[in-house]
């Protein structure tokens, strides 16, 4: 069979509960990681502790407290990864070698954890994919920095391999614009503007040499030209601003006052850079920045959903990985779609365009299954 390959999908991260003190220890996790905040010192530490992790656990839980998943008792990006995980697992199921989990780089399960689990299936090689199409120091490589923190500490080693940023990805983009139109076939009225909001980052992250603006702007422009509009239409936004300074723009919330101020009444908004909704997406933009187009003269308001858990989601995530996952697995990856069990065959002039060839296996060899 082979040598077992693990694959760990990594996000954010997410508090356990929207209490105070839940929040207070995620956010002074998040809000310690360097990446994400570069300032150091005693008076960072001050600010931090008395003044941040007082204020910001109830204001924050309040937000998380509108979109929490009751049924399940956490969040919805919680509940959308382990679905995420789940269903790539159902297409990898027909191939022992694959073991499939996920973490969180704030909270639990942590990387750490992550690894560990395939270590224990006796995953030689892990290939390891932040769920982040556009990349950025204060998401993917902080992420990384868990995980080399993580083998630092381990005697036996697996070979290692992460996802690079998909931000242009033909099949993602297809995702993204395949979203769109699919909403907008559900809606009784037409946007005057469609919102791409993508979230915040400091200027001085970008001028330093971070580039996640260039990467939003890519992915921004190839949506357009998929959809067939221009930049009037499609409007690239970043929102979450959380710090003075200065921050990319324009600011998605003001950007609604100014659409409502000019007469502008229904707008479309999408955040291609997230792979699940989150507190961002549904209490940031679906709840607050709704409220605050209406409240300044707007009247039709629709977000679109991220891609998430979706056929389209899983089977784009899916493609990503088999192409990172080229000569880890000799005879290629069986792949179970709907039933049917596929062999998945990479040739390198259709990879180069972006294409698979798909051949159908006979579903003979249920001694593969698990």
């Amino acid at each position: 069979m082979g040598e077992a390959v693990g694959i760990l999908l990594i996000n954010l991260g997410t508090p356990q509960a929207t209490g105070f003190w839940p929040m207070r220890r995620y956010l002074k996790e998040f809000l310690s990681d360097k990446r994400v905040v570069e300032a150091r010192g005693p008076i960072w530490w001050l600010v931090l502790n008395a003044v941040i992790l007082v204020r910001r656990p109830k204001k924050s839980g309040r937000a998380y407290a509108k979109i929490w998943n009751r049924q399940l008792d956490e969040s919805p990006l919680r509940t959308i990864t382990r679905e995420q995980t789940r269903k790539i697992f159902e297409y990898y199921k027909c191939d022992r070698r694959i073991k499939i989990d996920w973490a969180m780089r704030y909270g639990e399960p942590s990387i750490a954890e992550g690894i560990d689990r395939l270590g224990r299936q006796e995953c030689r090689r892990i290939l390891v994919f932040p769920l982040y199409p556009q990349y950025s120091a204060a998401t993917t490589a902080t992420a990384m920095d868990k995980v080399f923190d993580k083998l630092k500490t381990m005697r036996w080693q697996p070979a290692l391999r992460s996802v690079p940023p998909y931000f242009d990805q033909p099949s993602y983009i297809n995702s993204l614009a395949r979203s769109i139109t699919s909403h907008l076939d559900n809606l009784s009225w037409s946007p005057e503007v469609i919102i791409a909001s993508f979230h915040g980052l400091p200027l001085n992250f970008v001028t330093r040499g971070d580039p996640y603006q260039r990467h939003c702007e890519e992915t921004a422009e190839l949506l357009r030209e998929t959809l067939g509009m221009d930049r009037n239409q499609l409007v690239l936004t970043y929102q979450s601003r959380s710090s003075r300074g200065v921050w990319l723009g324009p600011d998605t919330e003001e950007t609604l006052v100014a659409l409502a101020r000019k007469g502008i009444q229904n707008v479309l908004v999408i955040t291609p850079g997230f792979a699940a909704d989150c507190v961002e997406t549904l209490e940031e933009i679906e709840i607050r920045a709704a409220d605050v187009f209406r409240d300044s003269g707007g009247q039709e308001f629709s977000f679109v959903a991220c891609l998430n858990d979706s056929g389209d989601s899983i089977k784009m995530l899916v493609q990503i990985i088999d192409q990172q996952l080229a000569g880890w697995t000799e005879k290629g990856t069986i792949l179970c779609d709907s039933g049917t069990e596929t062999q998945l065959f990479d040739h390198p002039s259709e990879v180069s365009r972006g294409r698979y060839i798909i051949e159908e296996v006979k579903n003979n060899h249920h001694d593969q299954h698990i």
